[in-house]
């Protein structure tokens, strides 16, 4: 894995700000091709994002891919599913450990979640400045 290596997604422009671009996605599901897709729950779904950027040269309606960079795709990953899950299995073993009965360290393993995702929330500022999207017209 190149660390120049980026992720793409095609999208249309929905609204311009003074210093942003947001751009709806259609994101797919992996199974989009299946033949049982119309009774199953999942499917595609619109996301949007906003990609700071002081560039006026788009306008609303026009197709562009938002690019970033697939390590950031990591460091997402690790803080919204990685880090999580260890804290909920670390605080499970440490209560199983120390004598408490399996629905308490249930319990309590999970409220550790609470804190977390607080502190996300937090930080949510110094974490968007650090997750930047490109844009290009296609």
């Amino acid at each position: 894995m190149s660390k120049n290596s980026t992720i793409e997604h095609s999208g249309v422009v929905s609204e311009i700000t003074e210093d942003a671009v947001i751009v709806d996605l259609m994101v797919q599901s992996a199974c989009s091709a299946c033949h049982a897709k119309s009774v199953c729950g999942v499917d595609s779904a619109q996301k949007s994002i906003e990609v700071r950027t002081t560039n006026k040269a788009f306008s609303i309606g026009e197709k562009v891919n938002v690019i970033m960079r697939e390590s950031l795709g990591m460091k997402a990953l690790f803080l919204g599913y990685i880090l999580p899950f260890l804290f909920v299995v670390t605080a499970l073993l440490i209560l199983l450990e120390t004598g408490s009965s399996e629905g308490l360290a249930g319990l309590v393993s999970l409220s550790v979640l609470i804190p977390y995702y607080i502190t996300l929330y937090f930080f949510k500022d110094k974490i968007k400045r650090e997750f930047n999207f490109d844009i290009e017209k296609i």
